[in-house]
């Protein structure tokens, strides 16, 4: 089983656990994922099958976007809502003041990862020496964030909480923009709730529950819910004929017409992919091959 399966991850589980499903359900230990999930975030994630674990950079590296619930008038030490919640310096802001200082996280951002958060540093992990006492000084990068629509507001004593759309590009934390959002407003803020609508091409609307997955699991029919990666890569195509194809799969130079343009490719033999290469003055190098039966 070669693939990618769109699964609808929801609040709780890790998404290790969400590979340790497919696992199971699959019965093959070559499963990844593209992009992972917080436990207390739900939504898509895309789950690789087999193969397409080699395309976890070209999956993971793509524009994603998100459904959020921001909680201003309140801080949080991990920056959402697993905490500890405290008040924040301030009151909270009215629903103009928000709207005036989001325009401020559009665009390309330097931004501070959370301090509870996967990133290394000295081979230390920035959750672990936080959850220690001693959290990790990690290095602010640069992300892109498309837009941000203000989909609406609710009040309650002391907080005001705003939900957001969010599209970005990869390595974006939209934990951090919420920090930062109320950082702005004086007021404190932290993510109260995130669902990752859109990533790797897939959309939450398409996507599979675990509980759906096990369904099709018992009934034979999971392979329905295995999309062919080919679908979802974003590289320009370049079609190869069989003697060019064969030179690819031994992992040797390809010589191209010259009008072939440069840069990186999913290559295909008569719509099978074979892997990725990168193109330069003519000539393709293989730099991911499929082996021959996975395909796809």
């Amino acid at each position: 089983m070669l693939g990618v399966v769109n699964l609808d991850k929801p609040v709780g589980p890790t998404s290790h656990d969400m590979v340790g499903l497919l696992r199971r359900l699959t019965g093959t230990r070559r499963i990844g994922h593209a992009g992972t999930l917080d436990p207390l975030a739900s939504g898509v994630l895309p789950v690789l099958v087999g193969a397409a674990t080699r395309f976890s950079e070209e999956l993971t590296g793509g524009r994603k976007r998100y459904d959020a619930v921001v909680r201003l008038g309140q801080a949080s030490a991990t920056d959402d809502a697993e905490g500890p919640i405290r008040p924040g310096p301030g009151p909270a802001p009215d629903e103009a003041a928000v709207r005036v200082a989001i325009p401020a996280f559009v665009g390309t951002l330097t931004q501070r990862p959370p301090a509870f958060s996967a990133r290394k540093s000295g081979g230390r992990t920035a959750h672990r020496a936080a959850r220690a006492g001693a959290p990790l000084d990690v290095p602010s990068r640069t992300v892109m964030v498309d837009a941000i629509e203000v989909i609406g507001f609710e009040a309650g004593d002391g907080w005001l909480d705003v939900r957001l759309d969010v599209r970005c590009g990869p390595g974006t934390y939209i934990r951090s923009i919420a920090r930062d959002l109320g950082e702005m407003l004086g007021c404190g803020g932290h993510l109260a709730a995130l669902c990752r609508t859109e990533a790797a091409g897939l959309r939450v609307e398409d996507a599979h529950t675990p509980q759906a997955l096990e369904g099709l699991a018992a009934a034979g029919r999971l392979a329905e819910a295995v999309r062919p990666v080919a679908e979802l890569l974003t590289l320009a195509p370049l079609a190869l004929d069989a003697d060019q194809a064969r030179r690819f799969r031994h992992g040797s130079l390809v010589a191209l017409p010259g009008e072939t343009p440069a840069g990186r490719h999913a290559v295909f033999e008569e719509g099978q992919l074979l892997g990725v290469g990168s193109v330069t003055a003519g000539r393709l190098r293989p730099e991911k091959v499929l082996a021959a039966g996975d395909e796809g």
